[in-house]
């Protein structure tokens, strides 16, 4: 194997490990992102349910169907 060719061989190894880094670094930013908008997801589930049972009980006694139905 000739020199030039052991250096084009490693600067190509060169290139794909930055590639590599690089891709990891957005997966590890994506993963961040996905996990606040699980959070925020979560928050919104349940201030939605806490909002359904206000609502529950702010219902008043003319919207309820009658005993005999």
């Amino acid at each position: 194997m000739d020199a030039t060719r052991l250096v084009d061989i490693e600067t190509k190894l060169a290139y794909q490990e930055d590639l590599v880094q690089a891709l990891n670094d957005i997966v590890a930013a994506q993963q961040h992102k996905i996990d606040q908008l699980e959070k925020a997801c979560r928050g919104l589930i349940e201030h939605f349910s806490d909002m359904s049972e206000v609502v529950k009980s702010m219902q008043a006694p003319e919207d309820e169907a009658p005993p005999h139905y």
